[in-house]
């Protein structure tokens, strides 16, 4: 059975929107608009839904940086007891900046140079490659000095939008289970120590039936590996974005987990650790962003409401046609009326059209929900747009994470030439 999400941080009290009690028109008076804000009991709560979820396992959470990459949150999820996935050289740097041990960090990039896996190496993480001419190039530079993990597609299609799948035939991640003998000649020929196996079918899986059937294909491409230490499920799992939405069930699938574990277990003769990697699972829903109603713009056809934010912000609408909750936090009791919110980007940048809303005014703020991955890390400087600031309210207090841009930061970098006479 598919559960309802919980509840998110943000509540409707005396009123007033509030974040663990403290009113959100307030957060955007000291900070600005806009802005994005972050629950971070919220984080707290869906950490520990995970790791109740696969309870009496031997399992690890590494959480992957590039949902949400704030140098705070990252020291958020080391406190609660997880690892890192990261998918760069620099966010592995932030990781260890951010106090994570280099054995807690498992580096799985795609399609970069061999150098940045040579640099990964000299960090110290865990090396896992997924295609085979790096494989070969690793063989060739470490043998069995230095183990790695293989990432394999599993070719199976989750369901949902093709746009945030990655496991298909067609997807430029991981080896193909189909190519696992040329794995085997190139491991067995220059020794190389493999010791976990990673499989990542995308995202939003809402049935149990389609992760398992993805655990099944590395359980039986485990039991051609000696010493495996882990094997990495990756993620994927579905969560809410409106109202009568489901998310996953991870109970469940914790559940017919175990069993499929358990079997496999006792058929290679020892334990090895899971490994799962839920970035918008931990912080979608922990994530709010603010913006403010510059002008209201009626058409013939439709009414714009025009915001102090554009696709440079927040893109996933625009990229990949997702949906994210509108409230108008500025006039919770006002009449219902339908508008389509536009950013002010010299683009089509169309947060959502044909929403109904509380009545806007010009001035307004309004929340975009589950906010919390891919928005601030997928931002831009597009139209010299400077980027907002972050909040995170932690146990009942706001803190600052990230300050505001300036014109200052847009022009760090940059070179400038003369061409006068």
């Amino acid at each position: 059975m598919d559960t309802l999400a919980q509840p998110t941080g943000m509540q409707l009290q005396d009123g007033s929107y509030r974040i663990q009690g403290i009113d959100v028109l307030d957060l955007c008076r000291e900070f600005g608009t806009p802005l994005y804000v972050y629950d971070g009991d919220t984080i707290r709560r869906k950490y520990e839904e995970m790791t109740a979820a696969f309870a009496g396992l031997n399992c690890k959470i590494k959480y992957p940086a590039k949902a949400l990459s704030n140098l705070s949150i990252l020291k958020l999820f080391r406190s609660l007891g997880a690892g890192l996935d990261t998918v760069s050289i620099q966010e592995a740097r932030l990781g260890l900046k951010a106090g994570f041990a280099p054995e807690d960090i498992i580096f799985t990039p795609n399609c970069v140079s061999f150098e940045e896996i040579q640099a990964a190496v000299e960090l110290g993480l865990t090396i896992n490659i997924d295609n085979i001419s790096i494989l070969e190039q690793f063989g060739h530079a470490y043998g069995d000095s230095v183990p790695c993990c293989i990432r394999f597609n599993p070719h199976i299609f989750a369901g949902g939008n093709a746009k945030i799948q990655v496991g298909h035939i067609d997807s430029k991640f991981g080896i193909s289970v189909y190519q696992r003998r040329h794995v085997h000649r190139i491991v067995e020929a220059n020794k190389i120590r493999v010791i976990g196996l990673h499989v990542h079918t995308g995202s939003d899986i809402l049935d149990a039936t389609v992760y398992l059937q993805s655990a099944n294909i590395l359980f039986d491409l485990a039991e051609e590996f000696d010493n495996l230490h882990f094997i990495d499920f990756g993620s994927g799992f579905k969560v809410s974005y409106k109202e009568g939405d489901h998310a996953t069930d991870i109970a469940e699938i914790g559940a017919q987990l175990r069993t499929a574990y358990t079997d496999f277990c006792q058929r290679y003769g020892k334990e090895v650790e899971l490994w799962f990697e839920p970035g918008k699972y931990m912080v979608s829903e922990a994530g709010y962003f603010f913006m403010r109603a510059n002008v209201i713009k009626p058409t013939p056809s439709t009414v714009f409401v025009g915001v102090d934010s554009g696709l440079n912000h927040f893109i996933r609408p625009m990229m990949y046609g997702s949906f994210h909750r509108i409230t108008n936090v500025a006039n919770p009791g006002g009449t219902k009326r339908i508008y389509s919110i536009v950013g002010y980007i010299c683009e089509t940048d169309t947060f959502a059209a044909d929403r109904k809303l509380s009545e806007v005014r010009e001035g307004d703020t309004l929340c975009l929900h589950n906010a919390g991955a891919y928005g601030y890390s997928m931002s831009s400087n597009y139209n010299s747009r400077l980027r907002p600031a972050e909040v995170l309210v932690y146990q009942g207090k706001a803190h600052l994470v990230r300050r505001r841009e300036t014109m200052e930061d847009l022009l760090r970098g940059q070179i400038e030439v003369s061409f006068e006479a």
